[in-house]
């Protein structure tokens, strides 16, 4: 009889639980530009040079800088806060359903910063080289990119050793790179002080770059696609 109590109440527990309204790797946020980008390949435009995928800095980079995105025929697929186990989730959404030549990866920074509330480094690269197995098994080229260099996090000032983790993961990724012949797009070097900490003229926050430091990052980038600058 308890047995039976205690089942009852548990399944009046879980049917009075508040429906999930939130997408846990936000699907749909571009469900209708996806949609686009399908359409107007059915009618003879190109497949996207490359997809950006990342977090609140290619987000940002979209806005910074749409023009550039339009001028290369890249698209952007950033979600602001996203780890990379979202990333993951929404892999073959966002990247391989569009069919592009490239994929461009930059990932890592809110792993480091518990934006899950525990994560570490060492899985971030874990789900990194799971997405650039997922884009080799549908013949994208993968271009792995340094994220940017912080001291810490301005929402998460418990995490003391943002740049000890961000070295480590940049390094790793340098490593995977040239041992699995993958582009790399080394951001940090370019953008970080003699410290290690990116510069203040290329940051607002010491995390996400202005458009000086966009703008940098975009001749970083054309290098590892291997265009000339317009």
């Amino acid at each position: 009889m308890k047995r039976i109590l205690f089942t009852a109440a548990l399944l009046l527990a879980c049917a009075t639980l508040p429906a999930q309204t939130k997408e846990w790797a936000n699907y749909s946020r571009y469900s209708e530009q996806n949609e686009q980008v399908l359409q107007a390949q059915s009618q003879g435009a190109p497949k996207p040079l490359a997809v950006l995928m990342g977090d609140s800095i290619t987000d940002g980079w979209y806005r910074a800088d749409r023009q550039f995105f339009e001028d290369f025929n890249l698209v952007g697929r950033g979600i602001s806060g996203q780890c990379t186990s979202h990333m993951l989730a929404r892999f073959q959404r966002d990247v391989v359903e569009l069919k592009p030549k490239y994929v461009v990866i930059l990932a890592g920074t809110n792993d480091i910063a518990l934006n899950e509330g525990f994560s570490n480094v060492e899985n971030a690269f874990r789900n990194i080289i799971s997405m650039c197995q997922i884009a080799k098994a549908n013949r994208i080229k993968v271009i792995l990119c340094s994220t940017t260099p912080a001291a810490g996090f301005p929402w998460r000032p418990e995490v003391t050793d943002a740049n000890a983790q961000e070295r480590w993961l940049n390094e790793t990724l340098k490593e995977y790179a040239a041992a699995h012949r993958l582009g790399f797009a080394d951001y940090a070097a370019a953008l970080s002080r003699a410290d290690g900490v990116t510069d203040p003229a290329y940051s607002h926050d010491g995390v996400h770059p202005n458009i000086d430091g966009y703008k940098i990052m975009e001749g970083i980038l054309l290098d590892a696609l291997r265009i000339r600058k317009r």
